[in-house]
């Protein structure tokens, strides 16, 4: 063999196995997404058009002649449309408060308002409840009966579960917005009204059209709270679960499911539009804008935002405290006698849910990097139809992608039904419930990647494992570990997507809550609560810890 065949031999060697390796990479997260997501979809579709001699309309037709779906569907879109303009509205001011106004304390604000996702939906109904209910807190204080079941407690339970989803879109709106342009207004004598009204409000359009669409995707599609705290206001979430779970009418909740997907499609697909014209819309070198204090316009702004992070932290709040009252409301003295769970399996089922997320959150982190390693390594033809796909999980609700697994793998006519009633099977769903933001996460993280650093370790001759190993996940790694503690804190509180999956053998954290709600415990419901709120947030402080630690490494390998 001559010497330019030897030189050769190797070259050809690695770069077969380098092909077969991004065919792995791509072809296992894509085999998922068929298997997990596409196919549970599909059996939905085919399950609400299927009658008793095969296959037609008559359930759609059925449901659509129901007067309880029409007007369960009336109550979704007013609830839906009512919560996203409180919760735009309310989140535009604390967004606006901490990236366009100067005031101490922004921290407090920082922190209080990310509350509501490190509980399940249903905390803020319960907390509601101890608070306004007929022996709540406020209730009792001024000797008036507040009705809080219905339209109006579940309106207030739903905007602050999404309020904290306005903050953060309208806030990475409000935060790009370029100094100069506020420069250049204060020369021309522009008035702080004015450059509001003409600067501030069309730049963040996109941002809070944005914010509107996913607050309202959230509510349509949300469960927990309507299930405690909506009494007689049924919506289609509720809808689902009453033909599937209380009437074992599957083919007509998978048509309620299908009819839930229209909107919330139509929305997502509105969302991904307004994203899009506002990274479109965004200038290169743009200069940070830093407010300066300007006394009634800050002290306004100021007390907005800290009265209404006073009612997220009372809602949370007297939850925690419920949990360790004697007899709520009869006997307020403290005790933990509440933390001793019986019913509904006891901490089985909190400990269940740690491994789950556990399982989710490794198996969803290692899947969605192995997903974008291998899109970095294929033609944008070929990259750009998997991409769509694997943002597409999104716009389907939990309660309809719980309601497709039940049907897909509770059926005997597939090997895949191994998986169903396992620990397996919900943290499956748990991790494809939140694959379009942990993968575009990721992707943000690949996109940040220098190609010549992959070339040059290409040049040197390294391979795509060697690659991935000592270059891309050591530069990613503050990537990974956020999508990992995002996929395990989501799995501990997330309820709608799992509902349908649980077993007497084999429950969740959320489920549990909802079930000792349900069987009038709610002051065990309350303790219940706390203990998962008490693991989200060792998670979160886990993971800024982790991120201090890797930012540390970083500052002294660069310094070195």
């Amino acid at each position: 063999m001559s010497t330019t065949e030897q030189a050769v031999a190797p070259s050809r060697k690695q770069f077969d196995s380098d092909r077969l390796l991004t065919l792995a990479c791509v072809g296992l997260p894509l085999l998922g997404l068929v298997l997990f997501f596409l196919y549970p979809m599909l059996i939905v579709f085919l399950r609400s058009v299927t009658v008793d001699d095969g296959y037609g309309l008559g359930n759609y037709t059925q449901v659509l002649g129901s007067v309880g779906f029409w007007r369960a569907t009336w109550h979704s879109l007013v609830m839906g449309g009512a919560t996203t303009l409180l919760s735009v509205f309310l989140g535009f001011i604390i967004a606006h408060g901490l990236y366009r106004c100067a005031f101490p304390g922004k921290w407090i604000i920082r922190a209080v308002i990310v509350l509501p996702l490190l509980a399940p939906s249903l905390v803020q109904a319960l907390g509601l409840i101890f608070l306004l209910g007929r022996n709540g807190v406020i209730s009792r204080a001024l000797g008036v009966e507040i009705e809080i079941y219905g339209f109006w407690g579940l309106l207030i339970a739903n905007t602050l579960y999404a309020l904290p989803q306005a903050v953060m879109i309208i806030g990475a709106a409000l935060v790009l917005l370029d100094a100069r342009i506020y420069e250049a207004a204060d020369v021309m004598g522009a008035s702080p009204a004015r450059q509001f009204r003409d600067l501030t409000l069309p730049a963040a359009r996109f941002g809070i059209l944005n914010a509107a669409f996913v607050c309202f995707t959230i509510t349509i599609t949300d469960f927990g709270n309507a299930a405690v705290i909506g009494g007689d206001y049924s919506v289609l979430a509720t809808e689902i679960y009453s033909q599937v779970v209380g009437q074992r009418n599957f083919n007509m909740g998978a048509v309620v499911g299908i009819m839930l997907l229209l909107p919330t499609v139509i929305s997502y697909a509105i969302e991904r539009q307004a994203m899009k014209r506002q990274r479109s819309g965004q200038a290169t070198g743009q200069v940070p804008f830093r407010p300066h204090f300007a006394p009634l316009r800050d002290t306004l702004m100021a007390s907005l935002a800290l009265l209404i992070c006073a009612g997220i932290v009372a809602v949370i709040g007297i939850v925690v405290y419920a949990s360790f009252v004697t007899l709520w409301p009869y006997n307020m003295a403290l005790s933990t006698k509440h933390y001793d769970i019986t019913l509904a399996g006891g901490y089985s089922s909190l400990r269940m849910t740690i491994v789950i997320s556990v399982m989710a959150a490794t198996g969803g982190t290692l899947a969605v990097f192995l997903l974008g390693l291998g899109l970095r390594r294929l033609p944008g033809t070929v990259a750009q139809p998997i991409q769509l796909l694997a943002a597409m999980p999104a716009a389907v609700p939990g309660m309809v992608l719980g309601l497709a697994y039940i049907l897909t793998f509770n059926s005997t006519a597939t090997p895949l039904y191994l998986l169903y009633g396992t620990a397996t099977l919900i943290a499956i769903i748990n991790f494809y419930h939140y694959h379009t933001q942990s993968f575009l996460t990721l992707m943000t993280g690949f996109r940040q990647l220098p190609q010549a650093l992959e070339e040059a370790a290409g040049s040197l001759g390294a391979g795509l494992r060697r690659t991935a190993t000592d270059i891309v996940a050591p530069f990613i790694a503050p990537m990974l570990v956020s999508v990992f503690f995002f996929l395990f804190m989501r799995s501990m509180v997330t309820l709608s997507a799992v509902v349908f999956l649980t077993t007497p053998d084999l429950s969740v954290a959320a489920v549990t809550i909802m079930r000792l709600d349900d069987a009038g415990l709610t002051s065990q419901a309350a303790a219940f609560s706390t203990c998962v709120m008490a693991v989200v947030c060792a998670a979160l402080l886990g993971m800024k810890a982790t991120l201090a630690l890797i930012g540390r490494r970083n500052r002294t390998k660069g310094t070195a």
